[in-house]
């Protein structure tokens, strides 16, 4: 008889934990599922392990389950807030992106950096088709741990060399400020400095970088600049 006792109270948690796990979810947001940084994958482990641990076990107060849930999905909530308010929190977080391929070429010391040995990277090109890596404009591995790819234009969808056409080289962004913060290591990619970039700031009336929340420069010579508070934007050609 306590074993059927048992054994209806697991279902009746089954029955009223997944419709709230549901919400819990839905309230924390489909970013929560598609991406998977860091802190959001520890907080669904230990989401699951919280609702795992109460369906399993009969004399776990289910209310307390669903206190612990509560307190999950808002802490959730209040770390996505402190990170978008502050990069630096975010930095600690979560992991950053890096470009570890530019031009056809390996960047060891981001690699190295990001503790990604040269067979992870090759392994992510081939999962994408990518055999050469001459063929690679750029690759950025993400926060998620993806690898983002751009082929040089070339090798782009029907491909111009098939067309017998030649391409000019493909047109992207660099980021050198994010929410406020100089980008030192792009900057240097692109043969600038600091110098350059205040004076190309203060052509704009921009007299204080943290009012910058992204700022990116393209092959064209083009600067492109948005700050905070989404009232200013612009793009220039420097």
């Amino acid at each position: 008889m306590e074993i059927f006792m048992d054994s209806v109270k697991v279902i009746g948690r089954i029955i009223t934990i997944l419709p709230f796990m549901l919400f819990i979810t839905l309230y924390m947001g489909k970013r929560s599922i598609g991406e998977l940084p860091v802190f959001d994958f520890l907080v669904i482990l230990v989401l699951g392990a919280v609702v795992g641990a109460d369906i399993a076990d009969p004399n776990i107060n289910h209310i307390h389950t669903i206190v612990a849930m509560i307190v999950i999905a808002l802490l959730e909530k209040l770390i996505v807030y402190l990170k978008m308010k502050n990069r630096k929190l975010g930095k600690i977080m979560t992991f950053e992106t890096a470009v570890v391929i530019y031009n056809g070429k390996f960047l060891y010391e981001k690699m190295k950096k990001e503790k990604y040995a040269i067979d992870n990277i090759l392994q992510m090109l081939r999962d994408k088709n990518v055999y050469n890596i001459e063929d690679v404009e750029i690759a950025i591995i993400e926060a998620n741990g993806d690898l983002s790819v751009k082929m040089i234009p070339s090798k782009e969808g029907v491909t111009r060399e098939d067309l017998k056409v030649e391409g000019e080289p493909g047109n992207f962004e660099i980021p050198i400020i994010l929410d406020g913060e100089i980008q030192l290591d792009l900057l240097r990619w692109l043969n600038k400095n600091e110098l350059w970039l205040e004076d190309m700031l203060a052509k704009r009336n921009i007299t204080d970088v943290n009012t910058v929340f992204y700022g990116a420069y393209n092959r064209k010579g083009e600067l492109y600049l948005f700050t905070k508070g989404w009232n200013k934007s612009g793009r220039s050609s420097y």
